[in-house]
């Protein structure tokens, strides 16, 4: 058979490959964002621009940004952009805000009001993980979020939602079953709970951190394809109690937050994952899982299975938003890298797209491979092609 034929063969089925598959059609609503770290922008002689932090974004194609430090000079630089900003209370402001509400109105005026609407802001976060940072504050967490949202309804402001941000392993006794989750005490009672209802009467999110890099980390029975998406024949686990088949511990650990929820009476709030990522660098030398390959295996593993639009087994619409930590890497190589650029902004992920709906299937990759085999042996033999 003539070398000409195979060529076209190979010529073909790369072609094809570039088609995307019916099963790849958008379906799912989850917005996808990503963190940026005032502590990792800390470690810069030179931080970068707030202009350049936006238009990195932009270039990106992330549709939303979640700011842990809310600096006002990056609130400015995303005037009149696509992009919606998730906003952030340090811990230290709690106690004030609980205690006054004019000290709410006197942060809302600095941070909210000269720019929105000009600038999209669709949730407050009183706090980062309080519960575990700050354990003394708690009494004044529900106060001052309430303090916060009755300002913003003072400025007649009523699309911008209010909550706080919890980490998955400070609040959540176990991961597995899912069914058997609950919240820790004495934070269910004390703030957790009244908490939720607050939520439910505003119509706003559970927030919260979630990483599988670091539950993997103290659950050493947890084989390393299951937290990277890495579908096997054996890569499973199942909740004898809902009858529930999971294939991935981003799953699991997002139903499990939702059975917690569901436990304490409030199954149907809506779910944020403020930070969930994969670091591809530490200066631990025992941590030879945070290494740029499982990174981006991570990464291309939940972006696809968040558009892929099937969500969770016990929540099929999924999980409303998800921001990955984080941006941009330290400048300075100390603990851990999680950045999606390098702080020179350029991209680490030269293959993963962060905006878009495609997902490469089996099929896709099969047709890939066997189009890429079949150029390579043409070459191979000067173009005299044998499969001999």
């Amino acid at each position: 058979m003539s070398s000409y034929f195979f060529l076209s063969l190979a010529a073909l089925l790369f072609t094809l490959s570039l088609l995307p598959g019916s099963t790849s059609l958008p379906t799912s609503t989850t917005t996808i964002g990503a963190t940026y770290s005032s502590g990792t922008a800390a470690t810069y002689a030179m931080p970068p621009t707030p202009e350049k932090v936006a238009h990195a974004v932009a270039a990106l194609g992330l549709r939303s940004l979640r700011l842990d430090s809310s600096d006002p000079t990056l609130v400015r630089a995303f005037l009149y952009s696509n992009t919606t900003l998730l906003l952030t209370i340090p811990n230290q402001m709690v106690p004030p805000l609980a205690a006054n509400r004019s000290n709410a109105l006197r942060w809302l005026y600095v941070h909210v009001v000269p720019f929105y609407p000009r600038t999209k802001i669709s949730t407050i976060s009183v706090g980062n993980d309080p519960l575990e940072s700050s354990p003394d504050f708690s009494t004044f967490l529900l106060p001052a979020i309430r303090n916060l949202h009755l300002s913003l309804r003072d400025l007649g402001i009523r699309k911008i939602s209010v909550s706080t941000t919890f980490s998955f392993i400070s609040v959540i006794t176990t991961p597995f079953p899912p069914s058997s989750a609950q919240f820790l005490e004495p934070a269910l009672d004390t703030v957790v709970r009244p908490l939720l209802q607050f939520l439910r009467d505003t119509n706003s999110s559970f927030l919260v951190n979630l990483y599988p890099y670091n539950l993997y980390k103290i659950r050493s029975e947890i084989p390393i394809g299951f937290p990277l998406f890495q579908e096997h024949p054996f890569g499973f686990r199942d909740d004898l109690t809902t009858g529930v088949r999971y294939r991935n511990l981003f799953d699991m650990m997002v139903d499990a937050v939702i059975s917690a929820m569901a436990v304490a009476g409030y199954e149907n709030i809506p779910l944020i994952v403020t930070e969930t990522g994969w670091p591809s660098f530490s200066t631990d030398p025992t941590e030879i899982d945070a290494n740029p390959v499982y990174a981006e295996l991570y990464l291309k593993g939940l972006l696809c299975h968040l558009r892929s639009g099937k969500g969770t087994p016990l929540r099929k619409e999924g999980v409303s938003e998800t921001y990955i930590y984080e941006l941009l890497d330290k400048q300075m190589r100390k603990g851990r890298n999680w950045g999606i650029l390098y702080p020179n902004l350029t991209a680490k992920y030269k293959y993963i797209q962060f905006s878009g709906s495609y997902c490469r299937g089996f099929f896709d990759m099969l047709i890939m491979a066997v189009g890429q085999f079949l150029v390579f042996a043409f070459l191979r033999g000067n173009g005299s092609f044998s499969l001999l």
